[in-house]
């Protein structure tokens, strides 16, 4: 059967540009080797959120008292994961739901590019169909990175995958990498009473984030119990009695770390081997496919979207660079009114949801200063926040930095309570070119705290009045 496209992956980049297309007046199908919504809704940043949100609301139990209740409780660790794989399913029904309703047909089984516009689909059966398509788009995102120091066996060493359905519960847990996956896997599994050590090779925690958001956050973590071992490199692992024995190289030598398992957490692979991509003389660089700013490849009519792309692996990303690409097809095909915006990789939002939460945008303070720039920089605690201090949830700040020059919002950082919500105002501002006039001109809800995001910036003028 001949399609306008085919997407090749269902994940939060193959699944939007399908609905987009089949919007658009595209006769849309997508293939999907395992289940819909691919590892976001699966095993990535639904389920992840559910695992944490049973870890706040063990904590909460935990010090019912310094809120005037008086509550006990254990955690029942089997039925924690079993509530996480309930949500990851309901969001793969929903999905499904949104293939019905969009006409778009989807199709079970591992694809291959054979030639231009055909894609042979090998299905659970082992039956081979071939199917085309005008265009195609390659989605299929990234899995675990494998070091071989660490090589994943699912039972000792762990990927995240085998993170989120452990059948019971590690006394002790070795993180090794401190970015959004392994931050939150250590948080989450320290809140629920396992020892947890992160290690990392470079000198901070959370590297790509602001320097005193790492600063704060390693402060948070090691108060609620995780050891962490910054500008250190896992150079052994010994799985070869109980638990596993992780040698370590420091700045003052070799140490072993002894845990019931590890959790390799070093970053992502690209989807993309045993495609056919080679041999379309499709362009790959450094194990990502090579695109321009409409996602096309080397070859026309090939395309590709997501974590196996250059680009923050993030599943927003992946989303709005499906909507960009299918935008740009129809436009070709006269189907859609005018060439879409290029995403404006400078503006995305970072978020890593453990507690406190960090969200970020734009540039840190050191990189404005890198670019030039002459700055106001405001940092507003939330121990001065009415709202932080009603929920019992001080821990944080909130800064931004502004070009003193023209008033631009260079970027925002963010640490504590809920601010992952908070987050999106700074985005859409930048998006507006708004100066802190604007910011300043307009109400915020009180208490909330969002409003410390206008407090934060009347600290940068000197005007800060709850400071």
């Amino acid at each position: 059967m001949a399609y306008d496209l085919i997407v090749i992956g269902s994940g939060p980049g193959g699944y939007v540009a399908a609905i987009r297309a089949s919007q658009l007046g595209l006769k849309t199908a997508v293939i999907e080797k395992e289940s819909l919504g691919g590892v976001c809704l699966n095993w990535g940043c639904i389920p992840t959120k559910a695992l944490l949100k049973s870890a706040q609301v063990y904590e909460y139990i935990k010090h019912a008292d310094a809120y005037g209740i008086t509550a006990t409780g254990q955690h029942d660790f089997p039925a924690v994961i079993k509530r996480s794989r309930g949500v990851a399913d309901k969001m793969s029904k929903g999905v499904q739901f949104l293939m019905k309703k969009n006409k778009i047909d989807v199709i079970i089984g591992t694809a291959r590019i054979t030639g231009k516009g055909k894609i042979e689909v090998s299905g659970p059966d082992g039956t081979k169909n071939t199917v085309e398509a005008k265009n195609i788009i390659v989605a299929t995102g990234a899995r675990s990175r494998q070091l071989p120091t660490m090589p994943i066996d699912g039972k000792k060493i762990l990927g995240y995958r085998d993170a989120m359905v452990l059948p019971e519960q590690p006394k002790s847990m070795i993180v090794v990498g401190s970015g959004a996956i392994g931050i939150e896997f250590g948080y989450f599994y320290n809140s629920m009473n396992t020892k947890v050590t992160i290690v990392e090779f470079l000198p901070r925690i959370v590297p790509v984030e602001d320097e005193e958001i790492s600063k704060e956050l390693e402060k948070n973590l090691k108060k609620q119990g995780i050891q962490i071992m910054t500008s250190s490199e896992v150079t052994k692992v010994d799985t070869s009695g109980e638990g596993v024995k992780a040698t370590v190289k420091t700045a003052n030598g070799e140490v072993t770390l002894e845990a019931d398992v590890l959790l390799s957490a070093v970053g992502v692979t690209a989807n993309i081997d045993g495609m056919g991509l080679e041999e379309m003389g499709i362009k790959t660089e450094k194990g990502l496919i090579s695109v321009d700013k409409y996602y096309q490849t080397s070859i026309p009519g090939f395309y590709a979207i997501g974590d196996c792309v250059p680009g923050q692996a993030l599943a927003h990303v992946a989303s709005r660079e499906g909507v960009i690409c299918v935008e740009n097809i129809a436009y070709a095909e006269k189907k859609f009114n005018h060439q879409p915006e290029p995403l404006d990789y400078g503006n995305v939002p970072g978020c890593t949801y453990c507690s406190p939460e960090v969200a970020s945008v734009g540039l840190t303070e050191a990189k404005a200063k890198e670019a030039g720039y002459e700055i106001k920089v405001g940092k507003f605690p939330l121990t001065a926040a009415g709202k932080a201090v009603a929920v019992g949830q001080t821990e944080g700040f909130v800064k931004v930095i502004f070009d003193a020059k023209y008033g631009e919002w260079l970027g925002t950082h963010m640490i504590g309570y809920n601010v992952t919500e908070l987050i999106a105002e700074t985005v859409v501002a930048r998006k507006l070119e708004t100066t802190y006039h604007e910011v300043l001109g307009s109400i915020h809800p009180h208490p909330t705290i969002s409003e410390n995001v206008k407090e934060a910036i009347e600290v940068a003028l000197g005007e800060a009045i709850h400071l």
